[in-house]
Parts: structure tokens; sequence; C-alpha cells
């Protein structure tokens, strides 16, 4: 099937996470017949309702390559605003319209096209190829991509390299491979006071002022700037809470919540040490303070320059004349995860519309994202 065809079927599955919505039996119904040994797996939190996902590999020796990606989308918001209906996947003027067209079930498509192709071509392939596909990105990302892999460990699959075909190219396709992203953690900065009334401040302590003082402190200072790969770190503030609903109350606590988006010059454990030393040394001994850290998954990490990357770019240069530019910017993705289990490259289509109404993509680019990822299967196996 070409990756068209495969995009507009996939785009007419309502698969809003955490909804399977058929994506994932459509997928399982193609792959299947292209001779791929499929298998449907079925995660869930205690009170959350489960998480459909997908493996599939055809050949059992190494190079094994391997593309991720999901099928969830986000809600399509109000479909009366859209000018084309969200899961209808019409084409107007060489333009495909839909919810996942370009975020991401449009790669998974072209992916899919690439390596049917490639299969048709050569019907025992010098290695392995399989697709993991999530229907959990867009949520919470627990009942997806990380429990997946790991059930994949445990039968014993061992990875090579991979391709997440997230929206990496910011103007064209071709202009940008995402080899790395940034961690995030988030905080949220609690100030202790005294509550009392506004007309006897003597008699209180306003933890607004303290709150204030410790923001900011750590806005202040850069938290570095920034390392051979990777943008400097940023903590930004994103909500202040004191819910206090009247104005003649000096309230008790104040609270800000913070997330923090850092590069390779920190772990996790070095982050919140140094926030908290810049914390301790604003507050002196007249604030009282802590902070309430959350449990976080999202480590920075890079895949460095070398074969696979330039075998990856040599074929994007191939099909589209551009020298991919290699970035680390964006928020997180499932290459979070995928990183422990081996090199792990982001290339997609377009990001521009991404989660937007009228979410969209050219045909062209569906066609030329195909064109290079069957380039990257042919050199990868040559």
């Amino acid at each position: 099937m070409d990756a068209v065809t495969l995009a507009r079927d996939l785009l007419r599955c309502p698969s809003v996470t955490p909804a399977e919505g058929g994506a994932l039996a459509l997928i399982e119904r193609v792959l299947k017949g292209a001779g791929f040994e499929v298998h449907r797996v079925t995660f869930a939190e205690p009170g959350a309702a489960p998480v459909e996902n997908l493996y599939a590999r055809v050949g059992n020796a190494a190079p094994h390559l391997m593309f991720a990606g999901h099928t969830d989308v986000v809600p399509p918001g109000d479909d009366e605003k859209w000018t084309h209906p969200p899961f209808a996947a019409e084409i107007t003027d060489g333009t495909l319209y839909g919810r996942g067209a370009v975020d991401m079930k449009g790669a998974v498509a072209c992916a899919m096209a690439a390596a049917l192709a490639h299969l048709a071509a050569h019907p025992r392939p010098n290695g392995s190829i399989s697709f993991l596909i999530t229907g959990d990105e867009e949520g919470i990302a627990v009942n997806g991509t990380v429990k997946l892999l790991t059930w994949a460990a445990e039968r014993g699959e061992r990875f090579g390299h991979c391709i997440l075909g997230e929206p990496s190219n910011t103007a064209a396709v071709g202009d940008t491979i995402k080899i790395g992203r940034r961690g995030s953690l988030n905080g949220t900065l609690v100030i202790t006071g005294k509550q009392g009334h506004v007309a006897y401040p003597e008699r209180a302590d306003n933890p607004v002022r303290g709150l204030v003082t410790l923001m900011s402190a750590l806005m202040a200072t850069p938290l570095d700037h920034g390392s051979a790969q990777f943008d400097a770190s940023n903590l930004e503030f994103t909500s202040i809470d004191i819910g206090n609903p009247v104005v003649n109350l000096i309230p008790g606590e104040a609270r800000a919540r913070f997330n923090i988006r850092f590069n390779d010059c920190h772990s996790q454990v070095s982050l919140k040490t140094l926030i908290e030393h810049r914390a301790a040394e604003a507050a002196g001994s007249r604030v009282r303070w802590h902070i309430d850290w959350e449990p976080s998954n999202a480590d920075s990490f890079v895949t460095k320059p070398g074969p696979f990357v330039d075998l990856v770019a040599s074929a994007i240069k191939a099909v589209t004349g551009r020298e991919p530019k290699l970035s680390t910017t964006g928020g997180t993705s499932d290459a979070r995860f995928i990183k422990n289990y081996c090199p792990v490259l982001e290339f997609g289509l377009v990001g521009q519309t991404m989660h937007q109404v009228d979410e969209r993509t050219p045909v062209a680019d569906l066609e030329a994202l195909t064109a290079v990822y069957r380039a990257i299967i042919d050199r990868y196996f040559d």
C-alpha cells in the first residue's frame, strides 16, 4: 500500500487517547499481510482506562531497525472550526487534512509504506525490521512505549537503532533531525507564613513576600550557558496559588509551580541540589520554604554524531537535497524511553500544524518522507 492511502485510512480512525479507534487493528492487518509477526499488548494502571499497543517484527537476525511511533491523537476540539472534518482525511489542493496527519499517523504510514516496498524488493530482509506503536503518547505516557519496551526486552528483543517519526522538521522535509531532547523536571515552591489580619501585619507573616523573593532569585541567574549539543537550560514558573478569596486576610501559605527544561550539564539529582541551594541562599533564616518535587522520567539525552546519524543524514540529502540540521530542541517525546535500549533519532513530517485546528500535511511531504525512510532502510541493510 502507498503512504497516502495508509495515512488516510489511519486518519479516519478516531483514536483520541486512550481510544484505539481501529488504528492499531488497521496496522495489524496490513503488517500481518506482509509477513510480520504482530502482537497487540494492553497495559493499564489501577483506576485508569487500559491502553492498547502494538509490536510487529519481520526477520529474526541483526541488524535490527525499529520504527517507533504512536497512533493516539489529541482531541480535535470544536469540529465546527475545522474547514475539513478532523477524521474525514480529505485531500484538497494536494494537502491532506485531519487530526494526526502530522503528529503522527502520517509518519507511521510512511514508515509502513517504506518497509513494505523494501520487503517487496527483498522478501528475505538482511536483518530485521520492527514497528513499536503506542496508543498512549499524547496521554500520561505510562501505559505505552515505556512498558512496551520492557515487554519486548523480556521477550529477548534487541534493537540496533530506532527512527521515531515525530514531526521533527521545521519548514521542509529534510531540514532537521532531532538527535536528542532536554530533560523535564517539575516542582512546587512552597512558602509557609502565618495567617493574620491585613490591618495588623506585625501579628502575621505574609508568605507572598518570601515567594516573590525566592522566585526572583531562582529566575535571576541562568542555570547554565548550554553545551555542545544543547541550548541553555531554563526554569519557568507556570502558576502561583495563594488560595485566598478575600482581601483583608494575610494568607498562611503561598505556592508557585515551575518547570525546568535541562540539558546534559545536569542530572535530576544535581539540578535539584542547585535549585535548593539557590533557594536557601535567598531565603536566609527568615523565609520558611520547601520544594515539592514531582517524579520525572524525562532525562536529557543525545545520540552523538556517528555512522547511524551519517546514514540517516545521507539518505535525507539523497532524497530531498537538504543537509539536515542536528537539533535537540523541543519538548519531550517517547525517545526518552527508547534511548535506554538503542540509539534513537527523530525524523518525521513538518510540525507547523500539529495539535492545531486543520492539522494538515502536503501529500508531497508524505511521498518525500516515504522515500527517505525507504532510503534509510535500503542503506541500513546494505
